[in-house]
């Protein structure tokens, strides 16, 4: 199995917690294989608000109307914090006051390819944001946050303050669109077999071994 070349391009959002969880579990199946160090894991955006304001709103406003009220979105984020201490996550919904506004975000993590640290700044904005509750829509966050990630700070805010990935991001998001996308997380393994959802460890494991025997 280890021979032939593994890609995985995972379509996720930096706000979705499931996408933090389904990141531990493709890491976990990939350690399974032996493909945690030889796969190559490529991020691409898909925003679950793209009309969000870029200030972002209120997180609790925001998910009590999504869910459709204050138990709803408690009974969520316990069985998503269930998920997330399995994975070896802390979720700390209680630390997040707003949902950002993510493009930025993305156009970090674009960014980030053309530096081989993608993973590491996917990673440290997973983790900002749900277990420090940091504002990731803000421009002097991510670059604290891309500084985490080994990336330097100064390019990142010159970056940021240009146009640069804007078209990139854009065409990356419309493609994923294009494939039929409608949540994250989502999952394509050498452009053939894909998997929705933060499913099972076992259930990446198999479309490993569909995609490469």
């Amino acid at each position: 199995m280890t021979g032939q070349v593994l890609t995985v391009e995972v379509y996720s959002d930096v706000v979705c917690p499931w996408c933090y969880v389904g990141k531990r579990r493709l890491e976990e199946a990939l350690e399974s294989a032996g493909r945690q160090k030889s796969a190559l894991v490529f991020w691409r955006p898909f925003q679950l608000n793209p009309t969000m304001p870029k200030v972002g709103m209120d997180r609790r406003v925001y998910l009590e109307a999504k869910f459709g009220g204050a138990a709803e979105m408690q009974a969520m984020q316990d069985r998503i914090a269930g998920a997330g201490t399995s994975a070896g996550i802390e979720f700390a919904f209680e630390r997040i006051a707003r949902t950002p506004n993510t493009f930025d975000a993305h156009r970090l993590i674009w960014f980030a390819q053309q530096q081989s640290r993608q993973d590491r700044a996917v990673e440290e904005l997973f983790h900002g944001y749900f277990t420090e509750g940091l504002n990731i829509g803000d421009d002097g966050v991510l670059v604290s946050l891309a500084g985490r990630a080994g990336l330097d700070g100064a390019a990142v805010g010159r970056f940021l303050q240009s146009t640069d990935g804007v078209e990139a991001v854009r065409q990356e998001e419309a493609r994923g669109r294009q494939l039929g996308i409608r949540g994250v997380p989502y999952f394509v393994f050498n452009g053939k077999t894909a998997v929705s959802g933060a499913q099972p460890v076992e259930t990446f494991l198999s479309a490993i071994e569909q995609t490469t025997r």
